[in-house]
């Protein structure tokens, strides 16, 4: 039987079948993909062959091939990674000036996880209720930036509902994961546009500037016709999986318009005279904040809070 995973709880998942039934299914034994080592070899978004049991409960014993996915490395296994979810149609990041902060590094990271599979992204900055003229100004620089290497950018409220019906045009008629920091409020806008979902959530701590965990597992829920979200526990670190040192430039859309510009042909875009992408930065045609993102990639360090 064939059914589409919406849920993942790590040892059970739910699958809903073709006739919208939702079934308990586990994996019998080990069950590896080849080619990646992974935490979750069955995850949100895949579509799967499962044997109904006479408990009514499933057995998974096969994945249809991913179109895309979208993967971090694992904080517990650092070579094996967790994969958020599957044949996504839109990454989203839910993002927050402060209360708690979203660094340009861990933005950075995501949008080259997801164009690593030219996977389209969106980043939305929440709570736009709470910005000071400084916060506001902080917002427009970010949109020039990011619009410019053609991400989506929103800003919103998810208290005031500034901006929840673009919000809501934007993910029609798409399967679109939601992904951020713990208390960024992904949860809270589930609510907002979609009252059936009825996720928890909770307050920021204004002690330590964070999140709490409210969503433990990743689930896929139905907001409109055709219209999918995909919601991701909060994520703390971002490490990026399967990327080469020297694939990186390529997930950097204002670094590969410039291939074949630079002196040298190996050029690692850091240190070597004639390069492109360090003269694009000279003269403000490639944000600093972007290529110093870049070099703490290359640097190898795996996570950026």
């Amino acid at each position: 039987m064939e059914g589409l995973v919406i849920k993942s709880t790590g040892s059970w998942y739910d699958v809903k079948s073709s006739e919208d039934q939702i079934i308990r299914c586990r994996i019998r034994g080990k069950f590896k993909i080849k080619g990646i080592k992974v935490t979750n070899p069955v995850a949100v978004g895949d579509k799967v062959y499962y044997d109904l049991e006479e408990n009514n409960q499933g057995i998974i014993h096969a994945i249809e091939p991913r179109i895309n996915y979208l993967i971090r490395r694992s904080t517990r296994k650092s070579a094996f990674g967790h994969i958020l979810a599957s044949n996504i149609d839109l990454a989203v990041l839910i993002a927050t000036v402060s209360f708690p902060r979203t660094s340009l590094g861990f933005i950075d990271r995501f949008l080259v996880a997801a164009e690593s599979f030219r996977i389209p992204s969106l980043l939305v900055f929440n709570k736009s209720d709470m910005w000071g003229n400084d916060e506001r100004d902080y917002a427009q620089e970010l949109q020039f930036i990011y619009e410019k290497i053609n991400v989506g950018f929103l800003t919103m409220s998810a208290i005031t509902g500034d901006n929840l019906d673009e919000f809501k045009n934007l993910v029609s008629n798409k399967i679109s994961l939601l992904a951020g920091h713990s208390g960024v409020g992904k949860s809270t806008i589930l609510n907002l546009i979609s009252p059936a979902i009825n996720q928890k959530t909770s307050e920021v701590s204004s002690f330590a500037n964070k999140g709490t965990h409210t969503t433990t597992f990743a689930e896929m829920f139905e907001i409109g016709e055709n219209t999918y979200v995909i919601d991701t526990p909060g994520i703390k670190e971002l490490g990026l999986m399967d990327i080469y040192d020297e694939e990186i430039s390529h997930f950097f859309p204002e670094m590969r318009n410039l291939f074949g510009k630079c002196k040298f042909y190996n050029c690692t875009h850091t240190h070597e005279p004639g390069c492109a992408v360090v003269e694009a930065v000279e003269h403000g045609e490639i944000a600093v904040s972007r290529y110093e993102s870049y070099l703490s990639m290359m640097e190898g360090i795996d996570s950026h809070r």
